[in-house]
């Protein structure tokens, strides 16, 4: 793999991780951040929405030569089930046999909702729905007061408080309805910050926030692209944006499929929206800057050329896509199916499209021309050129 140490850095201002959520998926993420650290690239930002916010923290929580082994911690911390090493022995018989792992893992989602996931959060006893009507029971099926001891154990919050990188989290403000992000330049982070990004009704409870209430911010949008983009200081910015929900997909053919699909389409369309607005808006800046530079200089004085004048960013992009395409045996349940396997497999596969992506030398060039945004998918390439390839 090439190495990218910061002596040789790429020639970006900024260097950002964006993580979406997608619950159990999220182990993807962590193999994508090794594959990066084993190429030695640094972020200066990271950003996440549920689960990906959890995997911010505990890398903006730690010192670069212990983020891994944290995120490993966390991850072996929540797919502890005393099941699954057992499972694991039968790996590669139930990789050749998508029906029995498919059994497996609809097992392993089922245990999840009844028992809970170590470390992460556990069933309310009794269940809410068992509280008669007009009392004030709690309205969530679940408790994450295990994650924050977890966060609490894995994250440094000083060292993400002492600005070191940019940091930001996003939630819902649950009142206005507003997505709101919790970014470490205006507030003081701490683990509830972290929570409430992950808040998903009504499986989770609603995190207090100095009187405001929030939940999971993928309930507005699931990618941090935008804020980190357009709010705060613009310059040129290499990001690479860690997707856990394809936009692309077979046409399902039973309920199973229909409800995955159904998944894929609502968080990952989001994604595809702000990527394309941005590209578009940021086009349209360099575009405003090359005509003001053609006009007359008495012209420049005029209110309405001022106003154009602020929208002018000569910042360059480069956004890097890696995205988790599912198995066909992972089903609907994928995002709470919290198998030690499973979670093997999934950083295995970001370990593996990072590599992959960092072995193309254009993803650190910067944009020429007019365009001021690159956008990259070399996982999509790449499954175009194996389909190809099948066909001849």
């Amino acid at each position: 793999m090439p190495v990218v140490d910061q002596a040789n850095r790429p020639p970006f201002a900024c260097i950002a991780l964006l993580l979406q959520g997608g619950g159990a998926l999220g182990a993807y993420q962590a193999g994508v951040y090794q594959g990066l650290a084993e190429a030695r690239i640094e972020p200066d930002c990271f950003a996440g929405i549920s689960v990906g916010a959890i995997n911010a923290a505990i890398m903006a929580g730690n010192s670069p030569d212990k983020r891994v082994d944290r995120l490993r911690d966390f991850w072996e911390v929540i797919t502890a089930h005393p099941w699954s090493n057992y499972a694991e022995q039968f790996a590669s018989l139930l990789a050749r046999n998508g029906e029995a792992r498919s059994f497996l893992n609809q097992a392993s989602a089922a245990q999840a909702l009844v028992t809970g996931v170590p470390g992460f959060f556990e069933p309310r006893v009794p269940p809410p729905y068992l509280y008669p009507p007009g009392t004030n029971g709690p309205i969530s099926y679940y408790d994450t007061k295990p994650l924050r001891a977890t966060l609490e154990r894995l994250v440094d919050f000083d060292r993400i408080n002492a600005r070191k990188q940019r940091f930001s989290v996003g939630a819902v403000n649950i009142r206005t309805g507003n997505f709101v992000y919790f970014d470490n330049t205006t507030h003081k982070i701490e683990p509830e910050h972290v929570m409430a990004s992950g808040a998903l009704p009504p499986g989770f409870p609603a995190i207090e926030i100095d009187g405001e209430f929030y939940w999971d911010g993928g309930l507005v949008s699931n990618t941090p692209l935008q804020w980190v983009l357009e709010y705060g200081t613009r310059q040129d910015t290499l990001a690479f944006q860690v997707d856990l929900w394809s936009s692309r997909g077979a046409i399902p053919s039973n309920l199973s499929e229909v409800m995955l699909r159904q998944k894929e389409i609502q968080y990952s369309s989001r994604t595809r929206a702000a990527t394309d607005s941005f590209e578009k808006v940021q086009n349209l800046r360099h575009g405003i800057a090359k005509a003001i530079a053609k006009v007359p200089n008495d012209f420049l004085k005029l209110p309405e050329i001022a106003a154009l004048k602020d929208a002018i960013d000569h910042s360059v992009y480069n956004i890097v896509h890696l995205i988790y395409r599912s198995r066909q045996y992972e089903g609907d349940a994928q995002d709470y199916e919290f198998s030690r396997m499973s979670m093997s497999e999934h950083w295995r596969a970001g370990h593996h499209d990072a590599t992959l992506t960092l072995h193309h030398p254009e993803i650190f060039e910067r944009p020429a021309g007019r365009e001021g945004v690159f956008t990259f998918d070399i996982g999509r390439a790449q499954l175009k050129e194996e389909d190809r390839d099948e066909r001849e």
